[in-house]
């Protein structure tokens, strides 16, 4: 059975799309909140739940000339005013063990990047917060690896944990979606969300950043809500081309309504139809 998971006045794992959206990283107040303006008046629209998200830092990026973000003190005023003008649960990550504390003051759900999902002291840090916690599947990850992570948080007993997969890494700068994972990594008791932007990142592609195809974003996401998610992670921006991170993978703002109704569209249909996929319908055979 999946463990709902309770943010503000609604649940991940519940009757309803949860959607996660917002720019990559903060880039300025006003971005943020034309951003979760528009998504929230979209899901609004379309009776989805909605978390803006966005990152006070990115600490990952190619280059160390990338921009990173506004940093923590900074970044987190600004996703306060923006949780407070807008009303919505907030989502950020954090890298490093004694931001989890702080973080949760302002953030609803801590976020636990792909590339540090294995980082014990972290893991245990956020969990201790007793907040939700959306962990990313690590690109080099087994989605029945993910095993042992939750039951690193469940051990700091935190059993609110949604789980994440945003590609696995084939070769060079790809990555490949599993669809396989979504359905393995329900199996662990855990709501699922499936990141439809990161998926068609190409990590490193153009030398000092990251390239993408966002072309992929839609059909990908099609195929997430068919077989069974409980969330749809996406990042948007007003002009990707203008984007200071991960703009070439990110859904234009102004089609993020045409975006949102097919996947709502779909996910309603399946879940009213076949209800979540089940790993264990086959044992009978």
């Amino acid at each position: 059975m999946i463990q709902k998971v309770p943010v503000g006045n609604f649940t991940v794992g519940g009757d309803s799309l949860v959607i996660i959206a917002g720019p990559c990283s903060l880039e300025s107040l006003e971005l943020g909140l034309e951003v979760g303006t528009k998504a929230k008046e979209v899901c609004d629209k379309l009776h989805l739940n909605y978390i803006f998200k966005a990152s006070f830092d990115k600490a990952n990026r190619t280059s160390i000339h990338s921009y990173r973000g506004p940093g923590m003190e900074e970044g987190l005023e600004q996703l306060a005013e923006i949780k407070r003008r807008l009303g919505v649960p907030i989502l950020t990550d954090i890298h490093e063990s004694w931001q989890a504390e702080p973080v949760a003051e302002v953030a609803d759900i801590l976020q636990i990047p792909a590339f540090l999902c294995r980082q014990t002291d972290l893991l245990v840090a956020a969990a201790e917060t007793g907040h939700p916690l959306h962990i990313k599947k690590a690109q080099f990850l087994a989605p029945q690896d993910m095993a042992q992570v939750v039951e690193k948080c469940r051990e700091a007993n935190n059993p609110h944990i949604i789980l994440c997969e945003r590609g696995t890494t084939m070769g060079y700068n790809q990555l490949v979606v599993d669809m396989r994972s979504l359905v393995l990594m329900r199996s662990l008791g855990c709501a699922v969300v499936f990141d439809a932007t990161h998926s068609v990142q190409m990590p490193g592609g153009k030398g000092s950043s990251s390239g993408g195809d966002r072309r992929f974003a839609l059909p990908l996401a099609r195929a997430a809500a068919a077989i069974g998610i409980d969330g749809l992670f996406i990042e948007t921006h007003p002009n990707p081309a203008q984007a200071k991170s991960d703009g070439p993978n990110m859904v234009p703002l102004h089609k993020l309504e045409y975006f949102l109704q097919q996947i709502s569209e779909l996910w309603y249909t399946v879940e009213q139809g076949m209800g979540k996929t089940d790993i264990d319908w086959a044992e009978e055979a």
